[in-house]
């Protein structure tokens, strides 16, 4: 959980950091990033990006002694780390500008391609622990690819979709506020966890077990065997996370941040939800 927990604060850190350098062109400052992080009404209207100019960086040398190949090195290195910086940040606008013109779709693509590559990341664990037990090297060699698509399925057409409309009606009727430490933070984090989540979890277990043909007997007893368990280790992710999400993110970015933390929760799921495969 610790692992978890220290890549849930990396994401946070990232999507701040993008917020940051899209701000900086809005309003050349410190105030831009604060508005976007702590306004109820912040937006990001879309922006036509230009690449900074490099033209304050000194440029290499190539007269072919080896005392200025030295001296240019650095400067190419600077060079190389300033295109690759502009490179991201045109990413993360043009990512940024994709999703105010089609958000859902953007997130449940998002959402498809994160929960898939989860499901690619619990596959690899679970193969690795077969094949440490039997010392059969087939083992790691196979991947289920329909067990891939029923993830990738489950982020596209519900697990998006789902918290897209969640958060603007939580949003709608508690609205956000300046202060992250609130009254309002800690009743959304509450609903969200105590309300929202046990209902979540249920209709997970039930439409990846719909997805792999099991009877609706089947997925109840899955229920009652790996209901509670599943429940008591979301909390222990899910409450710092969700805190995170509702006090720091904005609106348009939540389902992003939900995204990336779901990546590993997906990889828990997917051991817990086919652990009977190796049982087997």
């Amino acid at each position: 959980m610790k692992i978890i927990a220290s890549s849930a604060a990396s994401t946070l850190l990232l999507l701040s950091s993008g917020v940051f350098m899209r701000d900086q062109q809005r309003s050349g400052g410190v105030v831009g990033v604060a508005s976007a992080f702590m306004s109820p009404q912040s937006s990001y209207a879309p922006l036509s990006y230009q690449r900074t100019p490099l033209t304050h960086l000194p440029s290499p040398s190539f007269d072919g002694s080896a005392a200025n190949s030295q001296q240019s090195s650095p400067s190419s290195t600077c060079l190389n780390l300033a295109e690759l910086s502009g490179g991201l940040s045109e990413a993360w606008n043009s990512y940024l500008d994709a999703l105010e013109a089609n958000p859902l779709l953007v997130k449940s693509i998002t959402a498809g391609v994160i929960l898939g590559a989860a499901d690619l990341s619990g596959q690899a664990i679970q193969q690795a622990t077969a094949t440490t037990i039997d010392n059969d090297a087939d083992t790691a060699n196979s991947v289920d690819i329909a067990r891939f698509l029923r993830f990738a399925f489950f982020g596209f057409i519900l697990q998006a979709p789902w918290n897209h409309f969640y958060y603007q009606i939580l949003d709608g009727a508690l609205p956000p506020t300046e202060d992250p430490f609130t009254s309002t933070t800690f009743i959304k984090v509450m609903i969200d966890q105590f309300v929202q989540a046990p209902i979540f979890t249920v209709l997970i277990f039930g439409f990846l077990g719909v997805l792999e043909g099991k009877s609706l007997d089947n997925i109840k007893d899955q229920l009652d065997k790996d209901y509670k368990d599943t429940m008591i280790a979301n909390w222990k992710l899910w409450v710092p996370a969700t805190a995170v999400n509702i006090a720091f993110c904005p609106p348009i970015l939540r389902v992003l941040f939900l995204n990336v933390v779901f990546f590993f929760w997906s990889i828990f799921l997917s051991l817990k939800l086919n652990k009977a495969e190796v049982e087997e």
